[in-house]
């Protein structure tokens, strides 16, 4: 119990030599709490995160943390729902403040830690996996690409046990721009997100421009209108979500002031591409352009932002 903060399962008791009178016992003298059916804690007072996370994981034994829950937050505890993996194959019934999550050969993707846990880049393939909205997918990878013991390489090996990866070809690329260092993904869905569906002109792929050590290039130029977008896709900046909502104020800016250079991130391509259109289609009005941005569907707001 002083190795797993105070928690066990009725299991360990008995095998440390408590028998069922004592843990009864026990819990008529508060000297015990039942947490989850056969895990208890040795206090009634409230439990913290990790007492919590160790309740869930001898609960649905074997079971491993995942998602949110793979690593303790940060502050205060908010007393959301801890979430565990277990084999595909068992059935475990479900108790309040817990989240389980069934997983096919679940033994190569866990990592002894205590408690237990999915291996890091298998646990944001998970989230990847079941996230609602491509972006969050593109954030499960980003932000664990941000880890420097992460690599291009340990990821897709993650990847090759999840066979059916739900957007499997968008984090394999992911994956492979990382390695690469490029930003591959970012560009195409730059084209088919924001500029082909809202009618702006076909800006140039790759410019080239003379600068001070050589020739430098352009992720997307529109020469004639005096605007250059880049697009900035790497991965593992720790935080990369606040570098989304800078890259929105500066986006704003150029709308409002004009600039010669809008820089984009994955949440101006993947998350809010009609907003994108809008503004860079009001930059390139600007800079002497005669066509309008179209709406790509009847949710857009091309127009109206």
């Amino acid at each position: 119990m002083r190795m797993q903060d105070g928690v066990a399962s009725y299991a360990q008791l008995l095998a440390g030599g408590v028998t069922r009178i004592d843990i009864e016992r026990r819990l008529r003298r508060n000297e015990l709490r039942r947490v989850h059916p056969r895990v208890y804690a040795d206090h009634t007072g409230p439990l913290t995160w990790t007492q919590r996370a160790w309740a869930a994981v001898l609960y649905a034994e074997p079971a491993f943390l995942c998602g949110v829950s793979l690593e303790e937050p940060k502050g205060r505890d908010t007393g959301e729902p801890i979430h565990v993996a277990i084999d595909r194959s068992r059935r475990v019934r479900p108790q309040e403040g817990l989240v389980i999550h069934r997983l096919a050969d679940l033994a190569p993707r866990t990592y002894g830690g205590t408690p237990p846990r999915l291996k890091v880049e298998d646990n944001a393939l998970l989230m990847a996996q079941e996230a609602r909205k491509e972006i969050d997918a593109i954030a499960a990878v980003a932000q664990v690409a941000s880890k420097r013991y992460v690599t291009a390489a340990s990821l897709r090996a993650a990847l090759g046990r999840y066979p059916s990866l739900r957007r499997r070809p968008l984090v394999a690329g992911m994956i492979d721009d990382l390695e690469a260092g490029t930003h591959s993904v970012l560009e195409h869905g730059y084209l088919t997100k924001v500029e082909r569906p809202h009618g702006l002109p076909a800006g140039d792929r790759q410019a080239v421009r003379p600068g001070p050590s050589g020739s430098q290039f352009r992720d997307v130029e529109y020469a004639a209108y005096g605007l250059v977008v880049e697009l900035d896709g790497a991965l593992g900046h720790e935080s990369w979500r606040e570098q989304a909502r800078d890259a929105d104020r500066d986006l704003d800016d150029l709308a409002r002031l004009g600039s010669v250079t809008a820089r984009l991130r994955w949440h101006q391509v993947f998350d809010t591409p009609c907003r994108t259109a809008a503004r860079i289609g009001r930059i390139l009005t600007r800079g002497g352009w005669e066509g309008k941005t179209r709406t790509c569907g009847e949710s857009c707001e091309a127009t109206a932002s």
